[in-house]
This record gives structure tokens, C-alpha cells and sequence, in this order.
């Protein structure tokens, strides 16, 4: 492994200047269950690697009536462990409770999630279902990205070198809604995702017509997937079989997987189907209570 700097700022600004300084040879570390592999394994040569555990804005979990924001070296544990977060955004607890075992969920965050940009990754979809917002910093200031727009293909993002992303912002539910993520693998636990969905309904009063939805996808691109046309479809449709079996197809439609060793391009795409099915159901339900 190349030897190199441990850096442990505790402001974003000292942050940004060491990452500025070393550019693409620089990184951040939050949980280090991603970054530490890829530094084993030389897939990075690191002249420095920003630990940003020390740095109180990107260790902050907060629930407020704007919504939930998610510092980005917050672990996993600390989301699903909340009870507010549990009650209100459903389908990011889903996603954040698989990642891994309990030991990487004590480390590995849902912003370390993010940035690894895995096209499987479990943390994205439910993310992107409820419009969530990426703040990233660097010594020119600040932006806002939609979650939709982080990942530009396997294990790249929209981050430019001396970037770091601060938190994850979501807006608070809307009245009548709920959200479900989920996936399928071959095994019981701790395996990748072969097809995962999350989805964001909104029902009106009466409980029994869609207002919106949101779904993603996850493993079937290269990078998660916004299904714009499966989520729209809903809207102002009555909550029956036929509404969601429609959806659930342009939800198939909208992915684009590979055949590789965990799965084939028919079974993905078969599985977004049922997948998607299954989490407007939930969605659903969470959504009356």
C-alpha cells in the first residue's frame, strides 16, 4: 500500500484545503470500510486521506420540521437507531439496516455509501425516492446536487478533487406518505444486491389515490436509477392492482442491467418488476398508518 498522510481536521474548511492541496491523490475517510480496501489494494495511490470523524457538521443527525439531515460521517446505526427517522423516512431505515453486518454499520455511513457510487449500493435508492439533496463543500463555497444526479457510473460521482460531501438533506414526508426499500440476493444476508427498488408514495386524504411517487432502482445501471416515468404514472391513479402492475412494468423498462455472475439481464429485469410491485404495496400501507 502507498504510504501516505492521516490528516484529521476538525472544520470542512481545514477539510477542503488538504483535499485542495492534493487533489485527486487526496481522500476523505468517514467509515474507511470502503476507502481502506481500495487503498490495499492500490486502486488509489493516496498522498493523503482526510479523516473527517473530528468535524462536527458531518457527524450531526438531526430531525427538525424542514426534514432530516444526515452528516456524512454518520454511521448507519445511528440512523436506524432513531426513533424519529424510523417513524418518518421508512424506506432510508430499510436501506441503511442492510448495509453490511453490525460491524460496518457501526462505521460505514450513508454518505461513505454514496460517494462509493455502487450501482448496487443500498443506501441510494431509498435516498433518492424521498428527493434527497447532497450539500458538498470545497474552498470556493458550497452546492446542492440532487441524490438522482451523485453518481456518474460505478465508483464515480459528480465530486471534483478538493470536494467533500457535508450531508445528505431530505425534505420533510409530506402529509399521507410512505416509503420501502428493498432487494433481492442470493443469500440471506450480507450479500450484494442482484435488483433493489425504493419507492415514495404520497395518497390523498382518503388513502385511496396516488398523489405522486418516486421510484429508484438499484443494480440494474450504472449508477441507481430514477424511474421518472414508473413514479409519474401513478399520479392521480385510485391504489389497486392494475395502477401499481403498470407501474411496476415502466419501472422494468427504465433499467438497463448487465448479465454478470450474480444475475442475468431477464432475471434483473423480471425482478425490478416484482420488486417494484411489492414496494408500492408497502409504500402504500405505510402511508395510511
Amino acid at each position: 500500500m502507498h504510504p501516505f498522510a492521516y490528516v484529521a481536521p476538525s472544520t470542512v474548511a481545514e477539510a477542503v484545503s488538504v483535499l485542495n492541496e492534493h487533489g485527486d491523490r487526496a481522500r476523505a475517510m468517514a467509515g474507511g470500510t470502503d476507502l481502506l480496501v481500495k487503498a490495499r489494494a492500490n486502486a488509489w495511490e493516496l498522498d493523503a486521506v482526510v479523516d473527517i470523524k473530528n468535524i462536527p457538521e458531518l457527524i450531526t443527525l438531526s430531525v427538525n420540521g424542514d426534514g432530516l439531515s444526515i452528516g456524512a460521517g454518520v454511521p448507519c446505526y445511528q440512523v436506524y437507531d432513531n426513533a424519529e427517522i424510523v417513524d418518518q423516512y421508512p424506506g432510508i431505515v430499510d436501506g441503511a439496516s442492510i448495509i453490511g453486518g453490525i460491524q460496518i454499520q457501526s462505521r460505514a455511513g450513508l454518505g461513505g455509501n454514496l460517494c462509493n457510487a455502487s450501482p448496487s449500493a443500498d443506501g441510494i435508492p431509498a435516498l433518492i425516492a424521498h428527493s434527497a439533496v447532497a450539500k458538498i463543500a470545497s474552498v470556493n463555497g458550497t452546492r446542492n446536487v440532487a441524490v438522482e444526479d451523485f453518481c456518474t457510473g460505478p465508483g464515480r460521482t459528480v465530486l471534483e478533487a478538493g470536494e467533500l460531501l457535508v450531508s445528505i438533506d431530505v425534505p420533510r414526508p409530506a402529509a399521507n406518505s410512505g416509503a420501502a426499500y428493498t432487494r433481492f440476493i442470493p443469500r440471506n444476508e450480507m450479500d450484494i444486491a442482484v435488483a433493489g427498488v425504493g419507492v415514495y408514495v404520497e395518497l390523498d386524504g382518503s388513502g385511496q389515490n396516488f398523489v405522486s411517487a418516486r421510484i429508484a432502482l438499484a443494480s440494474v445501471g450504472p449508477t441507481p436509477i430514477l424511474a421518472t416515468e414508473a413514479g409519474d404514472s401513478l399520479a392521480g391513479k385510485p391504489v389497486n392492482d392494475e395502477s401499481i402492475a403498470a407501474a411496476a412494468v415502466l419501472a422494468k423498462d427504465a433499467a438497463s442491467p448487465i448479465t454478470d455472475m450474480r444475475g442475468t439481464i431477464d432475471q434483473r429485469k423480471q425482478l425490478i418488476e416484482v420488486l417494484t410491485s411489492r414496494m408500492i404495496n408497502q409504500a402504500a400501507e405505510r402511508a395510511r398508518g
